[in-house]
């Protein structure tokens, strides 16, 4: 019978020392145990004076999130622009941070560099925050002597990577929001105002009109079924987006739904298109063959569709066929995309070409989310008012009613 060996868990644990230049510098570290921290922190060139571990209590740390990336990303590369010395350029931009979880990973890495690590292997190191493309893009940099020029093309690409994403939320959660609001207040009308009518309409004895009993009716169910409307609301959310995250069926089916909605479906599709083609113009330009390169693109698509394709073109590519013929064997793009990589193909001049079809469709989106904006906002107006209007007018037809009979 096989032994399984438990995992412990690692703990957090606050320390405060001295590097090598002697200056004092603290942080947080997970280990084991104290020893194995101290030890970890003495491999990195760290005199450690203090260490604790972190109270359960103690302020969590702040999340490192894709904008404080690209941020990195454009300063390291303005002081790398600027002659700035590699190690001296961590340390200004981790100390100019507001995030203290960046400082720290940004520490880390510079340690990785100062030890004797590589700028890439550096990065390697922390996969959750510097993905494939941006490790190979830097590798690519360091291997060519042009660190500073591809530090510049990635910041550049994330900005704009960072644009579209915000671009695609805006458009997506102005409805959502607005969807969210109308079913709160028919929620308080349901369950606060409709009861007050209906005890009003018992006195009356009289024959209701068949919309207000069925708003009486909804109401009763509101009234007294609300914690299993809620928590079966709740529950099914959050069931729902649990099963996307873990499930790649639901993921694919997601994604196929999302390219084919009626009135977004045209702004995600575009919208990945310019990802797509500003992602593999960064790596062609930096010197990266194309099938590697196509490698980086598949992972950064942010669809399994497009991935799944990508996939494909890159088996084609991988034996001799045109990138043109290739996407055009996948049909997930459209005609103006392919002419232009093809025209790309013929004049050398691919990673332009690319990089013009992603500016294009990155207008596009931002066209196409103005639109969006304008036009929802009427369609949200109607949909609100046949909604509470028609509540209203429900609970107003037997006033009109009883006016009538009384004239």
């Amino acid at each position: 019978m096989p032994i399984t060996v438990k995992k412990s868990k690692e703990l957090n644990f606050l320390w405060e020392g001295r590097d090598k230049k002697g200056k004092i510098i603290k942080g947080e570290i997970q280990a084991l145990s104290e020893a194995v921290a101290a030890a970890k922190l003495r491999r990195q060139g760290i005199s450690v004076g203090k260490i604790r571990k972190r109270s359960f209590l103690a302020k969590r740390p702040q999340k490192i999130k894709e904008k404080d990336i690209t941020l990195f990303t454009r300063q390291l590369s303005t002081m790398m622009r600027a002659g700035v010395p590699l190690l001296q350029s961590f340390d200004i931009v981790g100390k100019g941070h507001s995030n203290a979880s960046v400082q720290k990973l940004l520490a880390d890495v510079r340690n990785h560099i100062e030890s004797g690590s590589s700028m890439s292997q550096a990065f390697n190191h922390y996969p959750q925050y510097f993905d494939p493309l941006f490790c190979n893009l830097v590798r690519a940099g360091e291997q060519a002597g042009i660190l500073d020029t591809i530090l510049d093309r990635l910041a550049t690409y994330k900005e704009k990577i960072l644009a579209i994403k915000g671009k695609i939320k805006s458009a997506l959660f102005y409805p959502a929001s607005i969807i969210v609001v109308a079913f709160v207040i028919t929620t308080i009308i349901m369950i606060f105002v409709i009861p007050a009518f209906k005890s009003l309409f018992t006195s009356f004895g009289a024959d209701l009109p068949a919309p207000t009993l069925l708003v009486m009716k909804i109401s009763d169910i509101f009234v007294h079924d609300w914690w299993l409307i809620f928590g079966g609301l709740i529950l099914t959310i959050w069931g729902f987006f649990r099963l996307w995250k873990r499930s790649l069926k639901v993921q694919y089916f997601m994604d196929r739904l999302f390219l084919h909605l009626p009135v977004f479906g045209p702004v995600i599709q575009k919208a990945t298109i310019a990802r797509w083609t500003r992602t593999l113009s960064t790596m062609f330009a930096a010197g990266v063959p194309l099938v590697e390169a196509l490698d980086s693109v598949a992972g950064a698509s942010g669809n399994l569709i497009y991935q799944d394709a990508t996939k494909q073109i890159q088996s084609e590519v991988s034996t001799g066929t045109s990138l043109t013929v290739s996407m055009q064997n996948s049909n997930m793009f459209p005609n103006m995309v392919l002419q232009m990589v093809a025209i790309g193909e013929e004049s050398g001049a691919l990673d332009d070409m690319l990089s013009k079809i992603a500016d294009f469709y990155e207008n596009e989106v931002d066209d196409a989310v103005s639109a969006l904006s304008s036009l929802m906002e009427p369609i949200i107006m109607v949909v609100l008012g046949v909604i509470i209007g028609g509540l209203v007018i429900a609970m107003y037809l037997p006033i009109f009613k009883m006016g009538s009979v009384i004239h």
